[in-house]
């Protein structure tokens, strides 16, 4: 069954849907900052029946409430902890990209029984520096979200991307985030450091990275998966920061290997 629902999360209505079968594989996506759980509908549309999907918009973000800034990594984390549980989505694959990578960090420290397996798509345990942070957050307060658009399009897709026009409705998207939505969870990121917390789990751990980003490159997504013994690491080659979003089939492919490496869909082969 498929349905929109809100779900207060503890004093914030978490947006959220659910597609697949009841007694399905649980998988949760969570999103990067600046967009809504649209960033992944292609990739959802090419992933093997029998599995249970759930995508959120992170507070401040898309249909979910709006606190006023600022906003802690730990309430996003507690957030999404208190919609698995409500829902029934334990011993799920998480898959975050981006700030929905750092959540899926911290989740992943605190409710090992959630996750079974965790994806780490174009993310870090620290993004950027706080200097950097502020004055982003400067900027989107004085003149709104939008004076961050262009910027941000430039590191979030691929040159050849932009070049066809496709980037367009992403920046609308991003254009149309709450400035209090990215404000709240600009401050989260700028105020994580999980370089101890990812280095202290033991769990399946992949990380995907597209070749083109300028947001999170490559080598700090391998080094952030490196952290974890016995982590794997995917290249999507030609993809930017939303990989997702420029190889949708190619990502979808990723996660179902995945989804099969952990016993958690058959492999059509045997």
């Amino acid at each position: 069954m498929a349905g929109l629902r809100l779900h207060d999360a503890g004093g914030v209505c978490l947006h959220y849907r659910i597609d697949g079968p009841e007694t399905g594989v649980p998988v949760v996506f969570s999103n990067a900052l600046g967009t809504d759980f649209r960033i992944w509908d292609a990739v959802v549309a090419r992933l093997p029946a029998g599995v249970r999907i759930l995508r959120y918009d992170t507070r401040g973000h898309g249909l979910s409430g709006c606190p006023p800034p600022p906003y802690g990594m730990g309430a996003l984390v507690h957030e999404v902890a208190h919609l698995m549980d409500a829902l029934g989505f334990r011993e799920a694959l998480f898959v975050g990209l981006s700030l929905g990578g750092m959540i899926g960090q911290g989740l992943a420290a605190k409710r090992l029984d959630l996750v079974r397996a965790l994806v780490l798509s174009n993310t870090c345990t620290k993004s950027a520096t706080r200097d950097i942070w502020a004055d982003r957050l400067a900027l989107v307060d004085a003149q709104g979200v939008a004076a961050l658009a262009d910027a941000t399009m430039t590191r979030w897709f691929s040159k050849a991307f932009r070049k066809t026009g496709r980037s367009r409705p992403w920046q609308h998207m991003f254009e149309r985030t709450p400035a209090a939505g990215l404000l709240g969870c600009g401050h989260a990121i700028s105020g994580t450091d999980f370089m101890t917390t990812t280095a202290s789990l033991r769990l399946p751990v992949l990380g995907i990275a597209g070749s083109e980003d300028a947001a999170t490159p490559p080598d700090l997504v391998r080094e952030t998966v490196d952290l974890v013994p016995g982590s794997r690491f995917h290249l999507l080659r030609g993809a930017g920061h939303l990989a997702c979003v420029e190889a949708p089939e190619a990502y979808a492919a990723v996660l179902t290997d995945t989804l099969r490496a952990q016993g958690m869909v058959s492999d059509p082969l045997r």
